[in-house]
């Protein structure tokens, strides 16, 4: 499989805040997915008040919407200004506290507990900080990381899950030939030979 010139492009931490602060957040999708609604059946899978991870959260608007289901939302991102967005557009109160782990990290979560959203690189996440979940949503995750991080990347989210956890991707398909990413291109025989 080619992914052309992309396998050595490595997009720095900066360059995600930088698009925060100028709001060049093209990726951020301001009526949720509809993959998560067409297939949140598979991610729940008849269960109800689950654990739910969001990598790379952004601003996500599902986080609340799976939240005002009963289920329990946990994010990571390295934008604060996203995160402390998600609060002010939905009209959460929240609280904001170190994560006593992870140097300079923040964890901001909603008054009455149902989603926290961790502020630092989701590599100094572990298990023992963030528990293990029932699902993930990986809506943009795995195509923003850099191709060389991806199997830290699938080896942590691997880490995350419980036994019978449901984990829901959305790639993206093209040339990557004629496009540098991110999104990144991960061909499905990449995918499967990340998640076994």
């Amino acid at each position: 499989t080619d992914t052309g010139s992309q396998k050595d492009r490595v997009v720095a931490e900066e360059e995600w805040l930088q698009k925060w602060e100028t709001g060049n957040i093209w990726f951020h999708k301001e009526r949720g997915h509809p993959l998560l609604q067409k297939y949140l059946d598979v991610l729940l899978n008849g269960r109800s008040g689950l654990r739910i991870f969001f990598p790379l959260c952004g601003k996500a608007v599902e986080m609340k919407w799976l939240a005002d289901m009963g289920h329990s939302v946990v994010g990571v991102e390295v934008s604060e200004k996203a995160l402390k967005e998600f609060f002010a557009e939905h009209s959460l109160p929240f609280c904001e506290e170190p994560v006593p782990e992870i140097s300079g990290a923040k964890k901001f979560q909603t008054t009455s507990g149902n989603i926290a959203l961790y502020c630092c690189s989701i590599y100094d996440l572990s298990s023992s900080i963030v528990g293990r979940f029932d699902g993930v949503w990986d809506r943009g995750a795995l195509v923003a990381v850099n191709p060389c991080d991806r199997q830290r990347y699938v080896s942590l989210m691997i880490t995350l899950m419980e036994k019978n956890s449901s984990y829901l991707l959305v790639t993206v398909s093209y040339d990557p030939n004629k496009h540098k990413g991110p999104p990144f291109y991960v061909p499905e025989s990449e995918i499967k030979s990340l998640f076994g």
